[in-house]
């Protein structure tokens, strides 16, 4: 099942890259901020929740999910540093850091995570809406214990506001 996920998360990554290479038609609009559904598979489970993306400056972003999963409620806030792709408009490449707490719903111990990602972000030309997919592996720290989870993605959807506007 594991090895399912991860192969479903990799083919929409290069589902989405080819969308956005193969498309001539799309012109360069962004957005400013985006809300949306995340989906973090692989590794430890599935979590689902929402989630907000908010550009501070062109290439510059901040991202917050509040994510559950069987016995798991995750808090997470990163860091995004973007940059279009050549020649596929409307398609960045991405790089981010952050942290995550990870609350078990029963009586286990608060966990904290440092999660980095490295993804693909793409915004619809004719829809205010947003694609992205990444991989994000997670370092979990808790108790003197040290979790390295290396097989996490994320998938998810965003409605744009602001979109077509320049952050």
């Amino acid at each position: 099942m594991k090895n399912f996920k991860i192969k479903i998360a990799l083919q929409v990554l290069f589902f989405l890259a080819a969308i956005g290479i193969g498309s001539g038609s799309v012109n360069a609009q962004t957005y400013k901020t985006g809300v949306g559904l995340l989906i973090d598979v692989g590794d430890g489970g599935t979590l689902v929740g929402p989630h907000i993306k908010h550009f501070f400056q062109p290439n510059h972003a901040g991202e917050a999910s509040l994510q559950f999963g069987t016995g798991l409620t995750v808090l997470q806030a990163m860091y995004q540093y973007h940059q279009p792709i050549s020649g596929a408009e409307g398609l960045q490449w991405y790089l981010g850091l952050g942290g995550a707490l990870f609350f078990p719903n029963n009586s286990g111990s608060t966990h904290f995570g440092i999660v980095p990602a490295a993804g693909i972000d793409y915004k619809i030309s004719s829809a205010p809406i947003s694609l992205f997919a990444d991989w994000r592996p997670k370092f979990l720290i808790s108790d003197g214990q040290n979790e390295f989870l290396a097989a996490r993605f994320g998938l998810g959807l965003r409605f744009n506001l602001n979109a077509g506007s320049n952050p």
